[in-house]
């Protein structure tokens, strides 16, 4: 797994991958917190940091699919898949491996962001404090929730040899798994309390409910439960794949 991961790291790094990755996030995220009238904190009457929570979801289910598309795919077709199959590494620590790689980057592009907590604080009229507690809970959830981004792309990935299939394959299931179940729960045919039963399968919904600065086990459990749960996917689709 280990040798896996530093692989993996090596191909990000020894490329414009991982750079491209973690600038597009921060120069976007950048842009929309300073720049743009609209948007900037200068021009809100709190010290807030919604800017980035609330567009990092969207940048991540774009950003996050275009940096795992490859993960197997590309292998599968340059045909080296079956070569990294025939080396002593389980399949599981093959996956693992990769995740954990793609997982890195994700923090990678999170940790800079912190400046911006000292920028606000500094900002701030009086002494005022910020809202660390909402300020901790909306970080964890936007690394939950990038989490399950990766293992979703992992699983789009293992689908297809086609990297762009793979990037729109993520994409796609990214988004409905943020926003879909919000959408679904909207239909008339879901009442009497099912709607929000639907609504709860989103990411979105538990990511909410971290911002708040609480981290609810169920909330947990749920972005656990999506990371294992494609991760699992994605060696069934592996295994049939080879078959």
């Amino acid at each position: 797994m280990i040798a896996i991961l530093k692989k993996e790291l090596r191909v990000f790094f020894g490329s414009l991958i991982g750079y491209l990755v973690i600038g597009l996030f921060l120069v976007v995220i950048g842009l929309f917190m300073w720049v743009f009238t609209e948007t900037s904190v200068l021009n809100y009457p709190y010290a807030s940091l919604e800017q980035l929570f609330t567009i990092g979801p969207f940048l991540l289910m774009f950003l996050i699919p275009a940096l795992t598309m490859r993960s197997f795919a590309e292998e599968n077709q340059n045909g080296t898949l079956e070569l990294l199959y025939a080396k002593p590494i389980g399949l599981n620590a093959i996956i693992i491996g990769k995740y954990l790689a793609c997982l890195l980057l994700l923090v990678f592009a999170l940790v800079p962001t912190f400046v911006y907590i000292y920028s606000l604080q500094n900002l701030t009229l009086y002494g005022a404090s910020l809202d660390y507690g909402a300020i901790q809970g909306s970080y964890w959830g936007l690394f939950f929730c990038g989490a399950s981004f990766v293992s979703i792309g992992i699983f789009s990935s293992s689908l297809v040899s086609n990297q762009i299939v793979a990037f729109l394959l993520g994409t796609f299931l990214c988004f409905f798994f943020y926003l879909g179940w919000d959408y679904l729960s909207g239909l008339p045919i879901f009442i009497g309390g099912l709607d929000l039963f639907i609504q709860k399968l989103g990411l979105d919904y538990h990511y909410n409910s971290l911002s708040k600065g609480i981290l609810e086990f169920r909330s947990l459990f749920y972005f656990v439960s999506i990371v294992f749960g494609f991760l699992i996917l994605a060696k069934r689709a592996l295994i049939w794949n080879r078959q």
